[in-house]
């Protein structure tokens, strides 16, 4: 496979006299050393989405300089659209503009499939030991611990996205439309972005991409994909090639949902899994923690494949391993598999297997469907803010939306019998903990989830002697 051909940009725009603007332009990487690349991000990848992406821009933008600060941003605004997995999507889209469709595959592929081993594994252990005490108790601690994780990720995503008066009054009115008029999210995103799309006539600057020329300063020396340079052959818009991509994407979905009705019929548990996170993977839009409430609705409440305190679980495990936080899906996939006996009761771990890969084809297939269809339309639209304004407004909703889940997230782990229940303070005392050493003391994700685990372990062994 061939790397892209970078054509000559124009002259930078930074001062003659800075030293950044004498480095030399990186080379084009070769397939071998972008593969290896995408490789290891799929093995240190933590932190969920927003760790991800910061990981990245640091590895692409600022050490390697394959693309500039304002292309990063651009495809990231458009991944923050879509449906599915905002850093899962963005790595398909930059391996793509990199190395064509066989690199976008790869890219999106390798950003997945460690995790998707990791959780297998762990969801097996979860459901072998589970309901040895300090076991259980581990999993106590990950659960608040994954409570102050969302409002971490909230925070953070807010201070990047909400930087005035428009966009945080667009933040609020997302978190009451879906806290308290229980509005569908397809529907906060369509407003969000037709306030985007008029805002962007009547004040410009406010949504403007990173809030104007003054986010836009970093300069880390010349890009391989610099700010003007023009998008590559392959990413030219074309019809023929749009038909071409939409005609692959649908025949791999239709065929293998087909061969799971055509095995176990329509109403069989691999085939209404196919079909759910198909729908979870086009209909739910802001990413893993905004595509959460919908899966728990489906997966516990409607299916009743796992428990609320199990989907809990799988979203702890998932903060912890390196990949998309949505590959908590996989986790639902497997004990939905196990529980159901998909396979029979002879082969529950060849079933439950079997059920984390549905789930997870079924889930991240349209995103390579998204960028890879989407991609070359996004490439023209570089710098018009006609198309900008309305992502960054979404942006600015999907914080409501973050907000809304962490506070749902917290009623189960502190009042897990509903209000009128008791108070769990052993949670309550832990989530502090957590909250503290993100915020306080800047602890990363795993020390912090490793901390909690740590302590709800100890306090279901020592509490009842301490007690």
């Amino acid at each position: 496979m061939r790397a892209m051909r970078v054509p000559s940009p124009m002259k930078d725009p930074a001062p003659e006299s800075s030293p950044l603007q004498a480095a030399v332009r990186p080379t084009v990487p070769g397939w071998r050393e972008a593969l290896a690349f995408w490789f290891k991000l799929g093995f240190i990848g933590f932190g969920g989405p927003a760790g991800q992406i910061a990981l990245m821009h640091h590895e692409l933008v600022e050490r390697r300089r394959w693309l500039s600060e304002r292309r990063f941003q651009h495809a990231l605004n458009y991944c923050m659209v879509l449906p599915g997995p905002e850093a899962q999507q963005l790595a398909t889209y930059l391996g793509w503009l990199m190395h064509r469709t066989w690199g976008g595959i790869a890219a999106g592929a390798l950003f997945v499939l460690p995790s998707l081993g990791i959780m297998v594994a762990l969801a097996w252990a979860y459901l072998r030991f589970g309901d040895v005490a300090w076991v259980a108790g581990v999993f106590d601690g990950l659960q608040a611990a994954v409570v102050a994780l969302v409002l971490h990720a909230a925070h953070r995503m807010g201070r990047r996205t909400l930087r005035n008066r428009w966009l945080w009054g667009v933040a609020m009115g997302a978190f009451v439309a879906v806290a308290v008029a229980r509005l569908p999210f397809p529907a906060i995103v369509l407003a969000a972005g037709l306030i985007g799309h008029w805002g962007g006539r009547w004040a410009p600057a406010a949504f403007a991409p990173g809030g104007g020329p003054a986010a836009h300063s970093a300069h880390h020396g010349p890009a391989l994909i610099d700010d003007n340079t023009p998008p590559p052959v392959h990413a030219r818009f074309s019809r023929r090639r749009l038909a071409v991509v939409l005609a692959w994407g649908l025949g791999l979905w239709a065929v293998a949902l087909g061969a799971l009705v055509g095995w176990q019929g329509w109403h069989s548990t691999l085939a209404q899994m196919g079909w759910f996170f198909t729908k979870a993977a086009w209909l739910t839009f802001g990413g893993a923690y905004a595509v959460l409430p919908y899966v728990h609705q489906g997966a516990v409440d409607h299916f009743q494949w796992l428990t609320a305190p199990q989907m809990m679980a799988g979203l702890a495990l998932g903060e912890t391993t390196p990949g998309p936080l949505i590959m908590v899906v996989a986790f639902v996939g497997f004990v939905g598999a196990w529980g159901q006996q998909v396979l029979g009761p002879d082969a529950l771990l060849s079933g439950a297997v079997l059920g984390a890969c549905v789930v997870t084809y079924f889930t991240f297939l349209p995103s390579f469907i998204f960028i890879l269809a989407g991609g070359p339309l996004v490439e023209s639209t570089h710098g018009r803010l006609g198309f900008t304004a309305p992502l960054t407004a979404i942006g600015a909703a999907v914080v409501g939306v973050i907000l809304d889940l962490a506070l749902y997230f917290a009623h189960h782990v502190l009042w897990p019998a509903g209000w009128r229940g008791p108070f769990d303070a052993a949670s309550a005392v832990i989530l502090l903990g957590a909250a503290l050493a993100l915020w306080r003391f800047r602890w990363g994700v795993v020390p912090t989830i490793a901390a909690c685990a740590a302590a709800g372990g100890a306090w279901r062994v020592l509490g009842p002697v301490w007690g």
